[in-house]
């Protein structure tokens, strides 16, 4: 079996219900059948798939990987912090906004995930994203530390 890739997710042929998914569906696959199906909350799986998925993103800089984020309604990134071996990226707008807040969780690794693999492949080094803020916990917006090494 051949390995898919992203362009080949672009491909949808679906003459009645068309090519989106409704994010409450989302949402269930992500909080309920991962984080309440697997063992440790689905974690290592979150981190591992999200990892990938950044890898196969078509994305050769930061902008066109925010952009991706944009159409793909993953959230509306932006960089707040900076410095030579540091990020900090806010995402508004993420999936869990609206979600109840829980102060114990941050339910958002799938998509900081999915920025370590994509940002690992653009900068060519080594790259650890760690969420540090989420609406779930109570956030006012999601944010990642995203450290350059």
């Amino acid at each position: 079996m051949r390995d898919y890739t992203f362009e080949d997710m672009k491909q949808i042929n679906r003459s009645e219900l068309g090519a989106t998914v409704p994010l409450e569906l989302f949402r269930t696959i992500r909080l309920i059948g991962m984080y309440q199906g697997l063992p440790m909350g689905g974690k290592g799986t979150t981190l591992t798939v999200g990892r990938k998925i950044g890898e196969n993103l078509p994305a050769n800089t930061v902008e066109e990987l925010f952009q991706l984020f944009r159409d793909l309604k993953i959230g509306l990134p932006m960089i707040v912090d900076q410095n030579e071996r540091s990020l900090r990226v806010a995402v508004e707008d993420c999936f869990c906004k609206g979600l109840p807040v829980d102060e114990e969780k941050m339910v958002c690794d799938l998509e900081g995930a999915i920025m370590e693999g994509a940002l690992k492949k653009i900068l060519n080094r080594t790259v650890s994203v760690r969420e540090v803020k989420c609406n779930v916990h109570g956030d006012e917006r999601c944010e990642y530390e995203v450290r350059l090494q």
